[in-house]
């Protein structure tokens, strides 16, 4: 009789020698659950991960630029307890409770050259020690030294401005009711993230409280993110959405020379204006129009350049954008520019901005970005740093290690390489981690593993590849103003 799987009547005796007789869901044939002395890991595919960061000296790296050091000899080095910390978030970790995961796992251990591995209070201490200059002093140099490892594009790297939501319970510090669409009326966090699009690469981030607005702030955070690049790393667009259309920002990134692109909020007079629009570039059979006319708006001390796209309704296909009332019939979306090329070149550039939104999805629903939060504000944010830099190694270790499968997002990645069983043992004096035959063996790995060994080259962006006008036409959904 199948009972829990477990044949009840075999209890007694298998109390005594370890053994149980297991009935699987399908099939007759019974099974035997016993315990192994061995040590086994499902996460043998981090091993090329590993020797990846050990070949660019990771670990020291680290510990050169850690603020802080622990005085007790039994204490885990801290520069361990941040690597166990994103071992954890790789393989899947969403609280810091999940890092007992690998806390128990000695041939994970054994990977990572440990002897022992923090638990989750220890790991929770290891943030609480962060202050502000702790954050400065940290956690921007080792963003220097993973930005030097990357081979810019000749043309520059298009920076992708954005904020997103972190959903809190309780009384953390800087969680505060705000702009929530999923959860409204309840108490959040706001990050803001620059993004590296060809990548991609998190350039920078903070951790703001949850009543800031998406431009608060914005041009000191963009000072201390261009202040990170390397020398010949260049920038050549901004693209934003509506939460930054703000003339402080036009106007800074007007006085440096970068060029922008910035979604617009459309106040009365913006609206009057495009009523008043007649001059319009057909494309895509007439479905699609753009222009481009100049306005100062209210409060502006200069002129700037609209670019306009206005999208015919139709039965068969849902417009993107947002209806004019004097204007029935179509949907707009409008971007402010300081470039100068046509307005169908500035929407389609804007288009690729989609991906900052992947990215930050990837970070939340993958790596649970929000989901490492403490009471103290600079520990919170440390952690989400923390999850962040993990990100960016990830993106790092694919350009380099893993570059012919292209861009994998975390979790097909921990799917794809990282998980794989395998056992600790020994082969006379020599430690050996056998790799699992039916999760492809050692053979599966020994090619990422050489990959990782010649890390020291500069590393290649995973440019896209340049889209169809198909694709083109499609991403059309992807940007736009609201009215």
């Amino acid at each position: 009789m199948h009972s829990g799987g477990v044949n009840k009547t075999d209890t007694a005796s298998a109390a005594q020698n370890d053994t149980f007789n297991f009935n699987p869901l399908f099939g007759s044939d019974e099974l035997k659950l016993e315990t192994t002395p061995k040590a086994v890991t499902p996460f043998a595919g981090m091993a090329s991960f590993f020797v990846w960061l050990g070949a660019l000296e990771f670990q020291k790296q680290v510990a050169a630029v850690m603020p802080f050091e622990y005085r007790s000899p039994n204490a885990i080095a801290p520069e361990q307890t941040l690597m166990a910390f994103i071992s954890a978030v790789i393989v899947g970790a969403s609280r810091f409770a999940h890092a007992g995961w690998l806390r128990h796992d000695t041939a994970f251990h054994a990977l990572l050259g440990v002897k022992r591995f923090p638990g989750e209070d220890a790991i929770r201490r290891f943030f609480h020690r962060f202050t502000q200059p702790h954050i400065e002093v940290f956690w921007r140099p080792l963003w220097r030294w993973m930005l030097e490892l990357i081979e810019a594009p000749k043309a520059g790297f298009s920076l992708d401005l954005d904020s997103t939501v972190f959903s809190r319970e309780g009384s953390q510090e800087g969680a505060a009711k705000g702009y929530n669409p999923r959860r409204p009326g309840r108490k959040s966090h706001h990050p803001i993230l620059a993004v590296l699009a060809e990548m991609p690469f998190v350039l920078h981030a903070w951790m703001r409280s949850g009543n800031t607005g998406s431009s608060r702030g914005v041009v000191e955070f963009l000072k201390e993110a261009l202040a990170l690049l390397p020398k010949g790393m260049g920038i050549r667009c901004v693209r934003a959405d509506s939460g930054f259309f703000d003339q402080k920002l036009l106007s800074f990134l007007e006085e440096i020379g970068i060029s922008y692109i910035v979604v617009a909020k459309l106040s009365r007079q913006m609206k009057l204006k495009l009523c008043g629009i007649g001059d319009w570039v057909a494309v895509e059979g007439g479905n699609y129009e753009v222009s481009s006319l100049r306005v100062k708006l209210g409060g502006w001390d200069v002129e700037r350049r609209f670019v306009v796209l206005r999208e015919r309704i139709r039965e068969d296909k849902e417009a993107v954008g947002r209806r004019l009332l004097d204007v029935p019939g179509y949907t707009y979306r409008v971007w402010v520019t300081n470039r100068t090329e046509s307005a169908l070149e500035i929407w389609r550039d804007y288009n690729g901005r989609a991906t900052v939104e992947q990215r930050i999805e990837e970070m939340k629903n993958d790596l649970n970005a929000d989901g490492f939060c403490t009471k103290k504000f600079f520990a919170t944010e440390a952690a989400f740093l923390g999850v962040v830099l993990s990100f960016n190694l990830l993106s790092l270790y694919q350009a380099g290690v893993t570059r012919e499968s292209g861009y994998r997002k975390p979790s097909t990645l921990r799917t794809a390489v990282f998980v794989g069983g395998a056992i600790l043992g020994r082969k006379g004096r020599d430690v050996v981690l056998r790799f699992s035959e039916s999760w492809g063996g050692l053979k599966k790995h020994i090619p990422l593993i050489k990959e990782a060994l010649n890390a020291g080259n500069p590393i290649a962006p995973l440019l896209p590849k340049p889209p169809g006008e198909r694709e083109i036409l499609d991403a059309l959904a992807c940007g736009g103003c609201a009215i």
